[in-house]
């Protein structure tokens, strides 16, 4: 029984081959910016607004605030990466209810990339707010025997989080097929309602580890907000 999206060949070629994963991962992200074009090509600042850009406001809103409360500083330069990370795998997540759709969030492979970005964007992030000499001295404090421990805990959280998140979305599809196999009806139909809600909280931790990791590495600043512009 094939279950992770890499076993899915769906053509082959040579030395090549396009899989489920590669497939339904291009899928998305068409879905995702063929959405937020339609979404956003109409916006309003009227009080009478369209239900999609109102959930697009919440959706943002949200995200903008939860990035805000762990940096302790202006969500806008974060918000895009860890959004589009919360809203990929969200989209991965919950579109695993639909026959025949294998979420690329059961591959290895796809969990790992998305770990890497948040690898690469934990220094990138860090030397936009710090200097160089002060990023790396963060490795041998207290002391410089810190350094290779310090080293190998940004490696094991990278594989960590790519291996939770295929861990939980693997054994979701699993279990799945698996109670389809024997109840066929009613309570595959539960067990999906259920993955939805665990799918939506997982892509919710991955993207808040992700945040706590890029502000572990900030330089602590307090956000301006608009209430504090306006009692100054």
């Amino acid at each position: 029984m094939k279950f992770s999206p890499d076993q899915f060949v769906i053509i082959e070629w040579g030395w090549g081959q396009l899989n489920a994963t590669l497939l339904f991962t291009w899928f998305e992200m068409a879905l995702l910016v063929a959405g937020s074009r339609l979404i956003t090509r109409n916006l309003s600042s009227e009080v009478n607004i369209s239900r999609w850009q109102n959930l697009l406001e919440i959706l943002v809103s949200g995200i903008a605030g939860q990035i805000a409360d762990i940096t302790r500083q202006r969500p806008e330069p974060f918000l895009p990466f860890v959004g589009t990370l919360f809203l990929f795998i969200l989209l991965s997540n919950l579109l695993a209810v639909v026959p025949y759709y294998h979420p690329p969030t059961a591959s290895l492979s796809t969990t790992s990339a998305l770990a890497l970005c948040v690898f690469i964007a934990v220094p990138v992030y860090g030397l936009s707010t710090r200097s160089l000499g002060s990023y790396l001295r963060q490795y041998i404090e207290p002391t410089l025997f810190m350094l290779p421990f310090n080293i190998i805990g940004d490696l094991s959280r990278t594989l960590a989080l790519a291996v939770r998140l295929y861990g939980n979305v693997l054994s979701g599809s699993i279990i799945g097929a698996v109670l389809l196999l024997i109840v066929p009806l009613f309570l595959p139909v539960v067990m999906s309602a259920l993955g939805m809600l665990t799918g939506t909280i997982q892509a919710y931790i991955f993207a808040l580890l992700a945040m706590i990791y890029i502000a572990s590495v900030l330089k602590n600043e307090e956000p301006d907000h608009p209430d504090k512009r306006q009692t100054e």
